[in-house]
């Protein structure tokens, strides 16, 4: 009898413990862009985060206009505690004070002083840069040469081969359109030369403008694709898919792209939001990340290894006078810019 009653007393004590633990996990949300993205870091970086400090990680999915929307309406009571965008929009974040600062923690001073973004408001945690995509089997056929300049766009010889993204729908579309613009003599402040000059450069190259660049890969392989702006990263990803596409760097430099990381203001978990980006910015999850999805790390003391260089190619070539933009302005002139690019250009 007396044994029967300590078999009892010790399951409900196990029980306790069990019911206890579990009691103590905590879970936060990210608010991340899904498919390749979310499945990467919730199959191979989120799981050590989540053992190392007894945590559920729950991605929200979502393009970054939807997770910024989800942090404007969550205002006041916010349902995400960190959130993943695309640098535009982290800015458009950080200036309607949606994000709270990142602590100082011993990685931040390992990670490059442009990753660190508005007196760390934000941090970047990936980043890539934005060139020139070419069809190899096409230009092979054709015996051109790898392109070398954003003008090269408007080269007569690709007439009804440049596949553009549209400036309304794409970063990599209003990139190009920015770098173009720079060179027919435009600034960030001023794209009235870009305006003007498309419709007799660019504008009879383009067979078709493309709200987002997953087609890219359809049109390569069917040849109506050339040239078009896209990623070292997605290339590569292309590449991996054993699509003939190559990348060139301009030599007026590629743009820096980058996927920043913020704890959202106000949220439930400041301590683990901070803990997840520290996390985040680590050499072994960096690493980790780059052999995963092609990207560059943001933390200096996590070089491009062989096999991503194979892919990637050389790291001081992609940064070689790497360009960036004045966010401040894009932020403020993209709804204007929107609607005279879909008047002017895509009518």
């Amino acid at each position: 009898m007396k044994m029967k009653t300590l078999a009892v007393t010790c399951a409900i004590a196990a029980t306790l413990i069990a019911t206890g633990a579990q009691a103590q996990t905590k879970t936060i949300y990210v608010g991340m862009n899904g498919g390749t993205m979310e499945k990467n870091y919730t199959a191979s970086i989120f799981p050590d985060f989540e053992k190392a400090n007894n945590v559920k990680v729950v991605v929200v999915p979502g393009t970054s206009s939807d997770i910024i929307a989800k942090m404007q309406a969550q205002r006041d009571k916010p349902q995400m505690h960190v959130a993943f965008l695309d640098d535009g929009i982290m800015y458009r974040a950080i200036n309607m004070s949606l994000c709270e600062k990142v602590k100082d923690a011993a990685v931040l001073k390992d990670v490059y002083p442009f990753a660190r973004l508005a007196n760390d408001q934000a941090v970047a945690i990936e980043m890539g840069v934005l060139g020139i995509g070419y069809n190899k089997k096409l230009f092979a056929e054709k015996g051109w040469p790898a392109p070398t300049s954003w003008m090269d766009f408007a080269d007569p010889k690709y007439k009804q081969k440049v596949v553009f993204q549209s400036i309304s729908a794409s970063t990599f579309g209003l990139y190009g359109f920015m770098m173009f613009n720079r060179l027919v003599g435009g600034t960030d402040k001023n794209v009235d030369p870009g305006f003007k000059k498309w419709g007799s450069t660019i504008g009879p190259n383009v067979v078709e403008y493309l709200s987002s660049s997953a087609k890219i890969s359809e049109m390569v392989q069917t040849n109506e694709a050339a040239i078009f702006p896209l990623t070292v990263t997605g290339i590569a990803n292309l590449k991996d898919k054993g699509i003939p596409a190559e990348f060139a760097t301009p030599k007026e430099g590629g743009v820096l792209l980058m996927t920043g990381a913020c704890p959202i203001k106000g949220n439930s978990e400041p301590e683990l939001a901070q803990k997840l980006l520290e996390f985040l910015l680590t050499p072994a999850v960096q690493a980790k990340s780059m052999a995963l999805a092609n990207s560059i790390p943001v933390n200096r003391n996590v070089p491009l290894s062989d096999a991503a260089q194979a892919k990637l190619g050389k790291s001081e070539v992609l940064t070689k006078n790497l360009n960036t933009v004045d966010w401040d302005t894009v932020n403020e002139k993209r709804s204007e810019w929107n609607n005279r690019w879909n008047r002017m250009i895509e009518q």
